[in-house]
């Protein structure tokens, strides 16, 4: 079986205090009271050789937040490929410098049975809630597989 292919942006923003991104915590039932681990790069599934990566990355970004990535330079971050077997994935991202207020973002849903094998379905938001973090406290809230992003968007803004 192939791998999944996702891609997605990081945006992020520069002031007096660094550098700060954009990640949403994931919605659902499986994350309610996690933090540590339970944020992601707004992202999305798409298919290879189907449409362009980026092209998805920007709708994946919009469905996830209900709103379009601001105007600005898509620096590539390259891929990661993490999990294994059957949950094996690879992620594309780009970082864009700019600002968003989290306050306005209006987060696509989705549906599935909820509880488990009771056969009643639920819907529920993709994040359901966005905020800036440091790249440091970035670091703990995203899930590990998506913490190489942040150490390659600052080595770009260090000029490396």
């Amino acid at each position: 079986m192939a791998d999944k292919t996702s891609a997605g942006v990081l945006l992020f923003r520069r002031g007096a205090d660094g550098t700060e991104v954009l990640i949403g915590h994931m919605g659902g039932p499986y994350f309610a009271r996690k933090d540590d681990g339970a944020w992601s790069i707004p992202k999305g599934e798409y298919v290879a050789g189907e449409e362009d990566a980026r092209a998805a990355a920007s709708r994946e970004f919009t469905e996830e937040l209900g709103l379009p990535v601001p105007e600005g330079e898509w620096i590539p971050l390259g891929d990661v490929r993490y999990g294994s077997g059957a949950h094996s994935k690879t992620v594309t991202v780009w970082a864009v410098e700019g600002d968003l207020d989290p306050s306005l973002v209006v987060p696509g849903m989705f549906e599935m049975e909820w509880p488990p094998r009771s056969g009643r379905m639920a819907e529920f938001p993709e994040i359901d809630r966005a905020d800036w973090f440091d790249l440091t406290t970035a670091n703990d809230k995203l899930g590990k597989g998506q913490r190489p992003y942040l150490d390659r968007l600052a080595r770009i803004l260090r000029g490396e």
